[in-house]
């Protein structure tokens, strides 16, 4: 009499969930980033501000204090002491630091696209490019080898001359299409004028998050993109990547003219055939600089002088064919009205949005960019 073999017991079992363990000083240097990124790189109200939360939300203890986390910030270099003229000494932030600050901004904006289907970075041509499709057609005279599915064209064989006697011809191979991998260069657009703090509400530290996230994106994965960004007040220039943390609001108006006009001279110094300027502002344009350098400025609803230049200026992106995506901070009914006119004349696209959704829509949207400007 046969023995019958134990059954095998499967299912599932529920244990109690044990976060990973975080040290005293990554929890407040997660903490610390965040708020030297509000302060625009100022140390000495960061620390202000976090002794305010720990003494609320009781960050440290006795084993780690915030004197601890300060002595730690020191020796793994993400702060330095620093002399003035007059010789005497204060502490600031490093360039590590900024890379940690761009780093944590990327997390927190493309970190949530990684599931989307968008963000492949190809284009909708297909040929001998470089990223696969997992699409298949047969072999043509001039194919690269390296481009022949083994597995496929094995598969073929065996149908077309069954398994007998294996033989293989150049009808049986078959080859794996690829996608074009497009080249874009991209300014970024930063409103910088004095309502982007109005009312109470902190529109430019989304939009710095926004412009970290982006460059630290493109250094890193799309190393021969080209990202230039530029901030535009009462007149517009250029910025560097390493500036961002620092970058802070003024007592200006908006001269859109005079960023778009940067924008189209640093765009026409670039190679790639593809290129973009992206637009965040949150107000209407109120400020143009005449010839003789004089200022006309405007700050009473829209006014037509002002308006038509900044409409001058999105025909002319379209002739060279630059679109401009504009990412609109407010949904005021006439401001509403102008971004409408502004990205009919620019055969552009514009995105009204509240704060939450700005940097996630601005991903898509230039990686969807990247996907379509390649021609045969």
């Amino acid at each position: 009499m046969k023995r019958k073999a134990d059954k095998e017991i499967r299912g599932f079992i529920f244990d109690k969930y044990d976060a990973p363990e975080i040290s005293p000083f990554d929890k407040l240097f997660e903490i610390f980033k965040e708020i030297i990124t509000h302060t625009s790189g100022d140390l000495d109200e960061a620390m202000d501000w976090l002794k305010q939360l720990d003494e609320e939300y009781k960050l440290t203890d006795d084993d780690y204090t915030l004197d601890d986390f300060v002595e730690d910030l020191k020796k793994k270099g993400y702060i330095k002491e620093e002399m003035d003229q007059e010789g005497s000494g204060s502490m600031a932030i490093t360039a590590k630091t900024e890379r940690a600050i761009r780093q944590q901004a990327l997390e927190q904006i493309f970190g949530k696209l990684k599931k989307g289907s968008s963000g492949n970075h190809r284009t909708n041509q297909i040929g001998r490019g470089d990223e696969h499709t997992g699409d298949f057609r047969a072999y043509q005279f001039g194919d690269s080898l390296s481009r022949i599915s083994v597995t496929e064209s094995l598969k073929n064989a065996q149908i077309n001359h069954g398994i007998g006697e294996f033989s293989m011809s150049e009808d049986d191979l078959v080859v794996e299409e690829t996608h074009y991998k497009s080249q874009m260069s991209t300014v970024l657009m930063i409103d910088i004028s004095h309502s982007m703090i109005l009312y109470g509400e902190d529109r430019i530290t989304p939009a710095k998050k926004v412009a970290m996230a982006l460059s630290e994106l493109i250094t890193t994965r799309y190393p021969k993109d080209t990202l230039d960004i530029l901030v535009f007040g009462n007149d517009a220039w250029p910025i560097s990547i390493a500036e961002l943390p620092y970058l802070k609001v003024g007592p200006y108006h908006t001269n859109t003219v005079a960023g778009l006009e940067l924008a189209m001279d640093l765009l026409r110094r670039k190679r790639n055939t593809n290129k973009q300027i992206f637009m965040i502002t949150d107000g209407k344009p109120s400020c143009i600089r005449e010839r003789d350098g004089s200022y006309y400025k405007n700050s009473m609803g829209l006014d037509p002088y002002v308006v038509d230049k900044c409409y001058n200026m999105a025909r002319q992106a379209r002739k060279v064919r630059i679109p401009i995506t504009t990412f609109m901070i407010a949904q005021d009914p006439y401001l509403t009205r102008f971004v409408q006119e502004f990205t009919a004349a620019n055969q552009g696209k514009a995105f009204y949005t509240g704060l939450k959704g700005l940097g996630e829509m601005i991903f898509e949207d230039y990686e969807i960019n990247r996907k379509k400007r390649i021609r045969g």
